[in-house]
């Protein structure tokens, strides 16, 4: 009978734990999503969320869809830095006057050599919302920053919110995550939303989400 060698070798881990990593390393990883974030002991899923929806009037919304659609055709869009201070900050703002929330910019957190850096904007009041600008437009790599932050969050935050809300955006397009502190889950949403065009199912979503009922 043929015998053949097996290999008993460990495999190396994908996260160095003797490495220091900021957030933005995640993004540069080229592991698959679901393994990156098994070795923080936490499980992807993919699905569309069914996120609740504020209902109540929204007076600014037309005014924001319309200073937005002014201004695209004047802005070139080609860096970051100016999709998130034309597209991603307008909606913030606007976002505030619904919700009384606090909004952190760039605000660094520490929880260990391997989950550290900035977060881009922090959002806070009964909730906890993230949100990321996605580098170079790239949504998949970008969602699965998003879910190393938000393991983060879990460990910095003293609250006792069930779940953890964040959303990965490249300035005209948005998408939402969840975390499942309980049952150490995250969940990427499968719908997409536009900005301009989807704002009217966009930003009652973010308002519901900061001032749950």
């Amino acid at each position: 009978m043929p015998f053949f060698a097996i290999d008993t070798m460990p495999r190396t881990p994908i996260i160095d734990p003797e490495r220091s990593y900021s957030f933005s390393d995640y993004f540069k990883l080229n592991f698959a999503p679901q393994d990156i974030l098994a070795y923080f002991k936490v499980e992807l899923q993919r699905c569309r969320l069914e996120l609740p929806r504020y209902p109540g009037p929204l007076d600014r919304l037309a005014d924001l869809k319309a200073r937005i659609n002014e201004t695209l055709p004047r802005i070139s869009l080609t860096s970051e830095m100016a999709r998130r201070e034309f597209l991603i900050a307008p909606v913030l703002t606007d976002l505030l006057y619904y919700t009384a929330a606090m909004l952190n910019v760039e605000y660094p957190i520490s929880v260990s050599d391997q989950l550290k850096g900035s977060l881009d904007y922090l959002l806070q009041n009964e909730q906890t919302f993230l949100v990321i600008g996605a580098k170079n437009e790239d949504l998949e790599r970008g969602f699965v920053q998003l879910a190393i932050e938000l393991i983060a969050l879990d460990q910095w935050l003293d609250s006792e919110e069930s779940i953890l809300f964040g959303a990965i955006s490249t300035g005209n397009i948005w998408q939402f995550g969840q975390f499942d502190r309980t049952a150490r889950q995250i969940t990427q949403d499968l719908n997409l939303y536009r900005v301009p065009t989807d704002l009217d199912e966009l930003f009652p979503i973010l308002i519901q989400i900061l001032q749950p009922q």
